[in-house]
């Protein structure tokens, strides 16, 4: 049985996975997730993002050549969001920006969803 998690995509995400994954690979990596939150390996100097290496079939590549999916999940909602995913030819790696401005985003939600907690009790 899986457990209920969630996944959450920002419009950027959901604008370029077709470019991507197919259906099928899609819910594959859903599957993947879903099953195995930590799949990915911990970002430094993202505030807890993930890099998943992920297969890019349509293209005949492997992991290591393949798909990079950035994402976070969330233990205590049960919730992955699914921020960005690129080609490894695309980029090789984050740019200490793109960490900052992922840093500055989980820090900004994390600080919602405590204040929304707060006044549920």
């Amino acid at each position: 049985m899986q457990p209920p998690w969630n996944s959450s995509k920002p419009p950027a995400f959901t604008r370029h996975v077709s470019d991507y994954l197919d259906d099928d690979a899609y819910r594959e990596l859903q599957n993947g997730l879903t099953n195995n939150p930590e799949l990915g390996d911990l970002m430094p100097g993202t505030g807890g993002f993930r890099k998943l290496r992920w297969a890019d079939k349509r293209r005949g590549k492997g992991r290591r050549g393949g798909l990079r999916i950035i994402y976070y999940y969330f233990l205590s909602d049960q919730q992955i969001w699914l921020m960005t995913l690129y080609d490894k030819n695309e980029a090789s790696d984050l740019t200490p920006r793109e960490k900052k401005a992922l840093q500055a985003a989980i820090a900004a939600e994390l600080k919602m969803r405590e204040t929304r907690r707060a006044r549920k009790k």
